[in-house]
């Protein structure tokens, strides 16, 4: 497959030259976010897409990448209050 060559804009770095890296295979799992309210959300990102930077390295020597990704949020649970019609919610809420 031939390379996509993209012009990107980085923070920092303004627009730069980048390759897109096919995605062979991703494993993106939950992170679970308990808020002081009660509600507890869960999110995983989504890779769309990889790009290497080219002529870019971090401290370590290692190529620079920036990636395009989407987010899924989903509320495993929210207590009573907070939800549409829940005891406690405000008058007229339904």
């Amino acid at each position: 497959m031939s390379e996509k060559k993209h012009r990107i804009e980085l923070p920092g770095m303004g627009l730069v030259d980048a390759v897109e890296v096919p995605v062979a295979e991703s494993t993106e799992r939950w992170s679970q976010v308990n808020l002081e309210d009660g509600t507890v959300l869960r999110l995983k990102p989504v890779v769309l897409v990889a790009m290497r930077v080219e002529g870019r390295y971090d401290p370590e020597g290692n190529p620079l990448y920036s990636l395009r990704v989407n987010q899924i949020m989903t509320i495993s649970s929210a207590p009573d209050h907070l939800r549409k019609g829940g005891s406690g919610s405000p008058k007229g809420v339904q």
